[in-house]
């Protein structure tokens, strides 16, 4: 089938593109569905089946690709999936993220009680409702364009190439390089303090660590890092660190609180592709969250680096007291014309699990969220993108599987989409889960040895195991997408492997079974 003419023209302007700094990231890598293409307008992952990667390697006077399992055994079907980090696009470009996120959030607690209480902001029935045909109308919109790419695809998903194995590599790998900050944040993810991870024993990974693990990473196909900390911002190689991604093909983007170390910062904010800067509310909202009053210093970072490069947005934490925020936050990046807005789950990691029951979304937060994200996109025209950990709350609404799955929406894709390293080296799924368990020989698996331990049956444990979920997991249909919400949260509420206490279909069939 024809493919629509607009996205015909992300495909094809890939091979047009030309990255900062005059250097080429990797812009192909096949996988046995096919391919993943990167674009860079609009900033792309681009899952494509066989048939165009052949036509797209041909186009680009590359060899053509080839697979390990014939197409038949391979259950290659014509598809064609577009993330960023993990993405879905409407017209307001709402984006779900897997950095997990890409990088600080989640949330848990029993996850069994019913909560009740409604936003300030959309208490009223005219509000509710008016977000509520605002959520219809984009779904809709959402369902169309499946159907336009791909008229053929099932409701159920049982067997998406996308979701029968985990990917070749990572997409992207999130990198602390260091636990040091002066912050003090009370809900930091990695218990950052001013000393770092730094200890008689063992010291936190200098540049050329890191750098020998770029060339672990590109060497098993990965296009981007996101670099972060503590506060890496004060490290005075990070410049040099990123020039060596660009040059081993890999797009290095940055998180930074822009607390401290910004003079520096500013003299190589050219050398990313993406900076955020954490702002988890507007003035007291700011304090609140952290614990103390930065919002002055984290605005001015922030309209400092817009001075300087486009690419600038803003990492924002979700928590109870900040929800209702969320519009004036949008307002607020749309204003300073930044580039996106990430929203990312609080999550008990680090500090983050302290009274993390008193500062985690309620359950009518979570239910309302998707409707408010839309509807503040849209109203105020800016890329909002969230974190894999939400995916529950975006299936609650029921788009169709189809659907999460056409846009390359997914939940939990630590270790597979999405990798994370600890600021001494060890690999991790994610940005806040703990390390994998030490081998026989009381050794835990390094980031810069990814590719021996990819691949092997037991890499990543329960993060890989969603396969096996429990009810109402097991047979809900959008399992294959959702793979069973946040196991940070799950671990934290006491089993890894159980369903995301937070999923607000894991509270409405918990409640009705007392």
């Amino acid at each position: 089938m024809r493919k629509p003419s607009w996205l015909q023209r992300v495909l094809d302007v890939a091979r047009d593109q030309r990255l900062p700094r005059d250097a080429q990231a990797l812009r192909f890598r096949v996988e046995q569905f096919g391919a993943i293409v990167q674009s860079l307008n609009p900033r792309a992952l681009v899952f494509v089946d066989r048939d165009y990667a052949r036509q797209w390697t041909a186009r680009n006077g590359l060899a053509a690709p080839r697979w390990a399992e014939p197409e038949a055994e391979a259950g290659t079907r014509a598809k064609t999936q577009t993330r960023t980090r993990t993405r879905t696009r409407t017209r307001a470009e709402t984006q779900t993220q897997t950095r997990a996120e890409t990088r600080a959030e989640t949330g848990t607690g029993t996850g069994t009680e019913t909560e009740t209480e409604t936003p300030t902001r959309t208490g009223s029935p005219s509000a509710t409702d008016s977000l509520t045909g605002i959520t219809k109308r984009v779904l809709q919109k959402a369902r169309a364009l499946v159907r336009a790419v791909s008229p053929g695809t099932a409701a159920t998903l049982d067997d998406n190439p996308i979701t029968m194995a985990p990917l070749s590599a990572p997409l992207e790998a999130h990198l602390q390089l260091t636990n040091r900050c002066n912050a003090g944040c009370k809900g930091c993810y990695t218990g950052a303090s001013p000393q770092g991870d730094n200890t008689s024993e063992n010291r936190e990974w200098q540049l050329a660590q890191w750098q020998r693990t770029i060339d672990e990473l590109a060497a098993a196909g990965v296009f981007h890092v996101a670099l972060g900390g503590g506060e890496s911002a004060v490290l005075p190689w990070l410049g040099e660190l990123a020039d060596y991604c660009w040059q081993r093909g890999i797009v290095p983007n940055l998180t930074t609180s822009g607390l401290d170390g910004l003079p520096a910062l500013l003299e190589i904010a050219d050398r990313f592709g993406q900076i955020n800067v954490s702002l988890d509310g507007l003035g007291d909202a700011y304090a609140a969250v952290r614990g103390f009053d930065g919002f002055a210093r984290a605005d001015a970072a922030i309209r400092a680096l817009r001075q300087r490069k486009r690419e600038i947005g803003i990492n924002v934490v979700v928590t109870r007291s900040n929800f209702t925020q969320l519009d004036a936050i949008f307002a607020y990046a749309k204003k300073q014309r930044l580039s996106e807005v990430e929203l990312l789950r609080f999550k008990p990691s680090g500090r983050g699990a302290r009274g993390y029951d008193e500062v985690r979304c309620t359950d009518a937060q979570h239910r309302l969220f998707l409707p408010i994200v839309l509807a503040g996109a849209k109203r105020h025209r800016i890329r909002v993108k969230v974190d894999c950990s939400y995916t529950p709350m975006l299936a609650f609404h029921d788009p169709g599987p189809a659907v999460l799955a056409q846009l390359a929406v997914f939940g939990c894709t630590g270790g597979d989409f999405l990798i994370g390293a600890k600021a001494q080296g060890q690999l991790t799924a994610c940005s806040f889960a703990a390390p994998p368990p030490p081998d026989n020989n009381g050794a835990r698996p390094r980031v810069d040895e990814l590719r021996s331990y990819w691949n092997r049956p037991d890499a990543f444990g329960v993060f890989r195991q969603w396969r096996n979920a429990d009810e109402p997991c097991r047979s809900c249909t959008y399992l294959s997408v959702c793979r069973g919400g946040c196991r940070v949260v799950a671990a934290h509420a006491g089993t890894p492997a159980a369903p995301d206490p937070e999923c607000p279909s894991v509270v409405r069939f918990r409640s009705s079974s007392r």
